[in-house]
């Protein structure tokens, strides 16, 4: 009777296997690193410059919000972009691909890795979103597998996402995204017909810091040999944030302005220097 069960353990098993391995054939290869093409800087909207140049459709209160960032970075502070104080690139933003990207495929959850930002899930094992939805700067992502040409083989991943944290901006020239976190963010990838070392992604915002939604096209090219390196943006990081104005760590250790006319932060929880 034990050898009996021991073969039947044995045949589920392959029968499982083999079920996986056919399950994964359904699905397009999206392996290797994913970079911008060559010449790409990192402007949320690829066709236009970044910054002003972007003519992003933001309603009248965040545009002056982003005016307001151009000129604290013109006089010499960090304009609004978090990620100089080490917070996450969040969605939008990490899909510029400023580090590469790796898509890591399994049939219920696709993963989007870089060597940056912290890692990202989209959930395709057919869920709806939580009730109660714990915010993060990437959100939560639920996608869903398509196949547009019924040749029994999927090829077109479309996701939505929601749940945000916040700050969060488009692109490093500071370009904001409400404060309320309530974007829904919607893509849609596939690799190119004509070269497969492409993939396109359409992306469309959602937010109430813009008078309506903008969508935007993303190319990524693959290299399928490249290289890894772990990017801690934590090392030697001179930045720091006191109430809400943006310092810096001088080389000597000191705490020092980042713009003209800069007050110092508030010392009350500090004894006076004796000198």
């Amino acid at each position: 009777m034990m050898g009996r069960s021991m073969i039947a353990v044995f045949a589920l098993s392959l029968v499982a296997t083999a079920t996986l391995a056919q399950d994964s054939n359904k699905y397009p290869d999206w392996s290797g690193q994913w970079k911008r093409p060559a010449g790409v800087g990192g402007q949320f909207d690829l066709t236009k410059p970044p910054g002003r140049g972007q003519q992003a459709p933001l309603t009248p209160e965040y545009q002056a919000i982003f005016e307001a960032r151009v000129a604290d970075r013109d006089a010499g502070g960090l304009g609004g972009d978090p990620t100089g104080l080490c917070l996450p690139h969040g969605m939008p933003r990490m899909m510029i691909a400023i580090f590469p990207i790796e898509f890591v495929v399994t049939p219920k959850v696709t993963y989007v890795l870089t060597d940056y930002t912290t890692p990202r899930r989209i959930f395709t094992d057919g869920r709806d979103f939580p009730r109660d939805l714990q915010t993060s700067f990437n959100g939560y992502s639920v996608g869903k597998w398509i196949d547009t040409d019924n040749d029994g083989k999927f090829d077109t991943l479309e996701v939505e996402s929601r749940g945000f944290k916040s700050p969060r901006t488009f692109e490093g020239s500071g370009l904001p995204l409400h404060e309320d976190g309530q974007s829904i963010i919607k893509e849609r990838f596939r690799l190119d017909p004509a070269n497969s070392d492409f993939m396109l992604n359409e992306t469309t915002v959602i937010d109430h810091a813009l008078t309506r939604p903008w969508t935007v096209s993303r190319r990524y090219q693959r290299d399928r040999d490249g290289e890894w390196f772990i990017i801690d943006c934590a090392d030697n990081n001179p930045h720091v944030m006191v109430g809400k104005e943006f310092y810096m760590i001088s080389a000597d250790g000191y705490l020092m302005p980042t713009r003209g006319g800069q007050l110092v932060p508030d010392p009350r929880y500090f004894q006076s220097r004796q000198r």
